[in-house]
C-alpha cells in the first residue's frame, strides 16, 4: 500500500509540474509550433542522411532502405517518448553543482516526479512526430508477411522501447548523483544508443552486438523483435523466445534503475552551497 501511494503521489506531483510547464510553453503559441516545427526538422537531419545513403548504395548490412526506416522509426519513437518524459534528467548534475538539487529534496513529492517534470517541453513532440512518420511510411514499405503477433510486437517494441530508454535516463541520472558531472556520458548511452539503433546490427561488430544485447539490452529496442518481423538472422544466436521479450526487459531495466535511483540518493551529499 505504501508503494502504491508513493507512486500515485509521484504520478500527481509529475502531472502538476508538468502541467505548469506546458501552460508556460503555451503563453506564446506562435514561438511554441515554430520551435516544434524546427525540432521536427533537425531531427529529421539523421534519415534524410540515411537516404544519401541510399542514394549511392541498394543495401546497407544487407538491409533494404524501408528495412532500416523500420528500424529507425521504432528506436526514434520509442526514445522520443522516453525524451519527452524524462528528458531533462541530464540536467541532474548541473542541479547539484549549484546547490539547487537540495530545493527538491525538501519537497513534499517524489524527487524522481521533480526531477523528471522539470523543464517538461512539448517541442519534443517534433521528435516523435517525426520518427512516428517514418515508421509508418516504413511499415507500409517493407516486404513482411504479416500476421497477428508481427503486427502487435510493433506497438509492444514502441512502448517497452520507451520504458528501456527511460530506465536508462534514470539510471544515468543516478550515476549523475555519483559523479556530479556526468551528463555527456548519460548521454553517450541515450542519444547514442538510439542513433545506434538506427542502423542494423549486421553492420557492427559481433562483440558490441553482444553487449548492447546482454549487458546494456538497448537491442531488445527494436533490433531483437525487429529481426524477428523480418524474418531477418540475428548476428548472435538467441532462442526464439527472445523476440518476444521486450516487455519483461523493459520490466527489469526499470527495476534495476529504481534501485540505482534510492542508492543514489540515500549516498547523496549536499554541496553545502
Amino acid at each position: 500500500m505504501g508503494e502504491r501511494s508513493v507512486l500515485r503521489e509521484g504520478l500527481r506531483a509529475y502531472r502538476l509540474i508538468a502541467g505548469m510547464w506546458v501552460r508556460s510553453s503555451m503563453t506564446y503559441r506562435t514561438s511554441f509550433v515554430v520551435t516544434v516545427f524546427g525540432n521536427l526538422m533537425v531531427t529529421g537531419l539523421d534519415f534524410v542522411g540515411i537516404l544519401l545513403m541510399f542514394s549511392q548504395v541498394d543495401s546497407l548490412g544487407g538491409w533494404s532502405l524501408p528495412e532500416i526506416a523500420f528500424l529507425y522509426g521504432l528506436s526514434v519513437t520509442a526514445f522520443g517518448i522516453a525524451d519527452l518524459v524524462l528528458g531533462s534528467m541530464d540536467v541532474l548534475g548541473a542541479r547539484m553543482r549549484d546547490g539547487s538539487f537540495d530545493i527538491l529534496l525538501v519537497r513534499p513529492a517524489p524527487v524522481l516526479a521533480q526531477v523528471g517534470a522539470d523543464r517538461f517541453a512539448l517541442r519534443r513532440l517534433g521528435r516523435i512526430t517525426q520518427g512516428a512518420v517514418v515508421l509508418g511510411w516504413a511499415l507500409v514499405s517493407v516486404d513482411v508477411d504479416w500476421s497477428v503477433p508481427k503486427a502487435l510486437l510493433v506497438p509492444v517494441m514502441v512502448i517497452s522501447g520507451a520504458a528501456i530508454f527511460s530506465a536508462v535516463f534514470v539510471a544515468g541520472a543516478a550515476f549523475q548523483i555519483f559523479a556530479q558531472d556526468a551528463a555527456e556520458v548519460q548521454n553517450a548511452f541515450t542519444y547514442g544508443g538510439t542513433t545506434l539503433l538506427q542502423y542494423p546490427p549486421t553492420v557492427f561488430g559481433k562483440d558490441l552486438v553482444r553487449g548492447v544485447t546482454f549487458m546494456l539490452p538497448l537491442a531488445f529496442v527494436n533490433w531483437v523483435p525487429a529481426a524477428y518481423v523480418l524474418g531477418r538472422p540475428y548476428p548472435i544466436e538467441l532462442p526464439g523466445w527472445a523476440s518476444f521479450a521486450s516487455p519483461l526487459v523493459a520490466v527489469a531495466c526499470c527495476a534495476l534503475a529504481g534501485m540505482a535511483w534510492r542508492v543514489g540518493l540515500r549516498s547523496y551529499r549536499s554541496t553545502g552551497s
